[in-house]
């Protein structure tokens, strides 16, 4: 009998959560399933469930959150083994749209009933896991000032990032990939696993969750007007990857690897899947194969 899980972050996103769980509970009673449900914890830690994990039966591990709670979740359950499920209510909730699953709670749910597990890979930045996809520069800097807003949604969102835009600087990195280098001035570095920042906004358009390799984005230094024309030449995947030889005078720098190594001299901030990172001089980027199993359409 399969015994689903449920951890919920009740103040993620802006969307009406209060009936998600009587739903899920529904449902499983409907199938003859059992069903547990805990909320979320602001430590990130939920390694006090693995009595529960493995005392109860529990077959399936649900989060109802966004990235960052999902980052949060996987990190400290995947060692269990365990398919997990997505219903997605974050503000980007850039790993389920990656995966194909539905915003709406109803078929999210059709999802983690009837969807296959899938392995996905993952990543870690200095040690620190992530699922999905992170950023230093630009990017991060908005998600620092989203997490400092009460406010929550993806119009607040927005407003950080346009507020951000006009005060956006280059800041110097060195990357080397294997036989690649590159030293560069850059607004800002995606280092992608999923296809997207969140919303369909598909910043690594070449991106699979299950490659065995990360694309890197480089939004080198120009006018802003320039950059945004790169940016929207990257989201409608006018770019082609670069394979051998890194073109150091393009606008956008596009590649892939699976290992990577960033020396961060300025400081630039740091994101982790849409939360804020403590920054470094210098990082170590490595992906993890078959990090964990998502049920996926």
């Amino acid at each position: 009998m399969r015994h689903l899980l449920l951890i919920i972050n009740p103040i993620s996103g802006t969307r009406a959560k209060a009936s998600l769980p009587a739903m899920v509970e529904a449902r499983c009673r409907a199938e003859g399933f059992r069903f547990s449900q805990y909320p979320s914890v602001a430590s990130g830690d939920y390694r006090f469930l693995d009595g529960v994990i493995e005392g109860d039966g529990v077959t399936d591990l649900l989060i109802a959150g966004g990235d960052g709670t999902i980052n949060a979740a996987v990190n400290s359950l995947r060692r269990h083994g365990l398919p997990f499920g997505i219903l997605p209510c974050g503000s980007g909730n850039g790993l389920a749209l990656s995966a194909g699953i539905s915003r709406k709670h109803a078929l999210a749910l059709e999802t983690i009933i009837g969807g296959t597990p899938q392995p996905v890979d993952a990543f870690t930045i200095n040690g620190r896991f992530a699922c999905m996809l992170c950023g230093l520069g630009f990017d991060a800097q908005v998600a620092h000032d989203f997490a400092n807003d009460p406010a929550r949604g993806l119009n607040t969102y927005i407003r950080k990032t346009v507020s951000n835009f006009f005060s956006a600087k280059a800041y110097p990195f060195l990357l080397q990939s294997g036989d690649k280098e590159l030293d560069t001035q850059a607004f800002f570095i995606s280092i992608a696993n999923s296809n997207q920042f969140g919303n369909n906004v598909t910043i690594a358009p070449k991106a699979s969750l299950s490659d065995g390799l990360l694309d890197i984005v480089v939004a080198t230094r120009q006018s802003k007007l320039g950059l945004l024309l790169q940016t929207a030449r990257q989201i409608a995947g006018y770019n082609e990857l670069q394979s051998d030889v890194l073109n150091e005078k393009a606008g956008m720098i596009y590649f892939q690897t699976d290992s990577l190594d960033i020396y961060n001299p300025a400081g630039a901030p740091l994101h982790i899947d849409g939360d804020p990172g403590e920054t470094a001089e210098r990082f170590e980027v490595r992906v993890i194969r078959d990090a964990f199993r998502l049920l996926m359409p």
